[in-house]
């Protein structure tokens, strides 16, 4: 399995023969390294309906017809734009030929701005538990800090955590490190922070604040193996 980060909370795993984009927010995106328009996943997972996070994926499943998994009334407005979904709902999980995608919970909102300045609900925002190969990957979405993160540690031998730390719409560092306390994954990588001014942070502050636990800064393009 390949995990890369391009900025912002955009992540892609390659698995199974298949390429996931989690949260595919490229045009206006200044610290990513993807282009849009040369990216053809299979699939696209989405946490929430912020402009940020679904970003590209309509443009890139209309072109390439990307399967998107995300939050049911997501699942169902973007449905309504002549694209292929799955809706899911926290707690539910479903088997894919790419791997097994489960929602948790994520304190946030949920919302999809239109071009006419019309507000679209969404549905309940959402992080994303992925396995596939043996290992398993979360991805926290847009969250405060929240108790039942430890559950979802101890139900769950995460691999790779990704991690908001961007505060003012997130957790922020401090929060983001008592997260990985109760998360216990064998990494944790910060994301959402530094693409816009309410969002600056130093990753390596939150890098400082966790102890006993390997916390790996990365920067578009980069990439782990598992």
């Amino acid at each position: 399995m390949k995990i890369s980060y391009h900025g912002h909370s955009v992540v892609k795993i390659e698995t199974n023969g298949k390429t996931i984009l989690i949260d595919p927010f490229l045009t206006g995106n200044g610290l990513t390294d993807l282009d849009p328009e040369k990216e053809s996943p299979d699939v696209i997972l989405l946490t929430h309906g912020h402009n940020d996070h679904v970003g590209d994926t309509m443009e890139i499943a209309k072109r390439c017809g990307a399967l998107i998994v995300a939050p049911n009334e997501l699942a169902v407005y973007l449905g309504w734009q002549g694209l292929n979904t799955h809706g899911m709902n926290i707690g539910g999980a479903k088997e894919f030929d790419f791997g097994t995608v489960k929602f948790t919970k994520a304190f946030h909102s949920s919302s999809y701005t239109t071009e006419n300045n019309e507000i679209i609900y969404t549905g309940m925002p959402t992080g994303i538990l992925f396995y596939a190969e043996g290992k398993t990957i979360y991805h926290a979405g847009d969250t405060s800090l929240f108790g039942d993160m430890e559950l979802i540690g101890r139900m769950n031998d995460i691999d790779v955590a990704f991690l908001p730390i961007g505060d003012n719409f997130t957790m922020g560092p401090s929060d983001a490190a008592e997260a990985v306390k109760l998360l216990n994954p064998k990494l944790t990588v910060p994301i959402h922070f530094n693409t816009f001014p309410p969002i600056q942070q130093d990753p390596m502050d939150f890098r400082n604040l966790v102890e006993s636990h390997d916390v790996k800064v990365m920067e578009a393009g980069d990439t782990i193996q598992l």
